[in-house]
């Protein structure tokens, strides 16, 4: 998170907006630009806080490349540089519920949601999860 970057809260009911976030993003098909790993954690954000920092990227792009060319003219690296700089860093170990988590995949880095001991990541086939030991980096919300 940047200096000039405010600080966002949580919604007092927070974590019910989050259990129905997940329940529907479970029930979504995955969608570069749509339903992808990078939008799913966004949309975890914004269902606990009310702010979507992913708003101008929705719909914009329909594959991993055309989303990342779009991130790089805005000035960031990826969709984790992106999530860095609105969210504070946190050590992993202290990761907690409805935080994000950076899981390494075959693909390349993937943003999921911390729920306990459990990481949920949405990929093409299906969202699972994976052990929060795995993640590489954390971001509190």
């Amino acid at each position: 998170m940047n200096a000039t970057t405010p600080k966002i809260r949580r919604l007092p009911d927070w974590r019910s907006r989050l259990i129905d976030y997940l329940a529907d993003a479970a029930r979504s098909p995955f969608e570069e630009g749509q339903h992808d790993c990078a939008l799913f954690f966004a949309g975890g954000v914004q269902a606990m806080t009310g702010v979507d920092h992913a708003e101008a990227y929705r719909g914009r792009y329909s594959t991993t490349k055309g989303g990342l060319r779009i991130l790089r003219k805005d000035g960031f690296d990826d969709h984790i540089a992106l999530a860095a700089h609105y969210l504070p860093e946190k050590p992993v170990a202290f990761a907690a519920e409805g935080d994000g988590a950076v899981i390494p995949t075959p693909d390349g880095p993937a943003l999921g949601i911390v729920q306990g001991e459990g990481v949920y990541v949405l990929s093409p086939d299906r969202m699972a999860i994976v052990p929060l030991v795995t993640a590489t980096r954390a971001f509190g919300v």
